[in-house]
């Protein structure tokens, strides 16, 4: 064998050495796509819009993601990934895998926060949490006149329209985006229980069943009663009684409210006073929740048409049939919170130094 024939074969086996190293290099790297990412805790990570998948991998890489970035961005181009990820936050928790992120990132498998709207609440209310929130961006003014408007429906009182429940929503979220998903939310749930409600139901269509609804919601806290207070408020209805629903009267004293109810209110008529008209009032008092929508749509059947609240500490009431059995319960309930008065006071002086 001459020695130009020695010096090929010598190059042929170094470069078979060559390519056999990197072939071993390559298939190590490749292998870190499957090997759990070494975090620590959870962290999240925010692609923003339009970034590069070199700049997304460098960032990784720098927060102690990924060992091997440039392998990481190179089998996401190889693959035609890399111009389908899309952007948001990601929380990156131990044990992910490089290629699960990179999935995850291409179905857009964005991190979710929640906001709960409260059974119950006014819309000023539910405005208010909303500004509060740091992950949902603001847009709307404290009190907006035409917020209906902004969510398709002009003219319709924005009392009410919510659904209460616990919305998951990805970063970005306006408040405008929320407010459009509850009050979808609520739409279906109104039309839902209006087509199964009971047959003989003293109301006209599903927005005298909110206005209902809202009254329920805001008389009582016990589950298990609310479907007996809307039978009661709903027999009222069915005989031509007049409401006599304090949470409405309320609701129009609004600021003029000073946490008690006094004769003089009861004496002032108003759209929302019960006392002094007939019927429903004109809009909803508060955002109802799908348990009160449920309990006005299918009532407990009841001859009750007065209650108060009972001796107990639970939130429950005592229901009465006749105006006889209502004052006798009122008159047990106010000896009751004398008593307690009393030993509260006792208590009080005999603790004083």
């Amino acid at each position: 064998m001459n020695r130009l024939t020695r010096r090929r074969l010598l190059s042929a086996v170094l470069c078979l050495l060559v390519l056999a190293a990197a072939a071993g290099v390559a298939r190590r790297d490749l292998s870190s796509l499957d090997a759990a990412i070494g975090l620590p805790a959870p962290l999240v990570y925010r692609v923003a819009a339009g970034a590069s998948l070199g700049r997304v991998a460098a960032d990784l890489f720098a927060l102690g993601v990924l060992p091997h970035p440039r392998i990481w961005a190179w089998y996401g181009r190889w693959n035609g990934l890399a111009a389908r990820v899309k952007a948001g936050e990601y929380q990156i928790v131990p044990g992910l895998t490089p290629r699960g992120l990179l999935d995850k990132m291409v179905r857009g498998d964005v991190l979710l926060h929640g906001f709960t709207i409260v059974d119950g609440w006014r819309v000023e209310d539910l405005l208010a949490a909303l500004r509060k929130d740091p992950q949902i961006v603001p847009t709307l003014p404290s009190a907006p006149a035409d917020l209906m408007q902004k969510l398709g429906r002009p003219g319709l009182a924005a009392e009410g329209q919510f659904l209460p429940e616990t919305y998951k929503f990805p970063s970005g979220t306006t408040d405008l985006d929320l407010l459009r998903q509850a009050h979808q939310a609520l739409q279906r749930t109104l039309e839902a229980d209006w087509a199964a409600r009971a047959p003989d139901l003293p109301l006209h269509d599903p927005y005298e069943l909110l206005i209902v609804a809202s009254i329920v919601e805001k008389e009582s806290s016990v589950p298990g009663e609310l479907g007996l207070i809307a039978g009661l408020y709903l027999h009222r209805l069915a005989i031509g009684m007049r409401l006599q629903a304090d949470p409405t009267l309320i609701y129009g004293l609004g600021e003029r409210y000073d946490g008690s109810l006094h004769a003089a209110d009861l004496r002032s008529d108003g759209p929302y006073n019960t006392y002094t008209r007939a019927g429903l009032p004109p809009t909803p008092i508060a955002l109802p929740s799908a348990a009160a929508l449920r309990a006005v749509a299918q009532p407990q059947r009841t001859d009750a048409l007065y209650f108060v609240a009972s001796d107990k500490s639970d939130g429950s009431h005592i229901f009465s049939a006749t105006l006889e059995a209502q004052n006798a319960a009122v008159a047990r309930y106010v000896a009751h919170q004398r008593s307690v008065e009393r030993a509260r006071a006792r208590a009080t002086s005999g603790s004083a130094p």
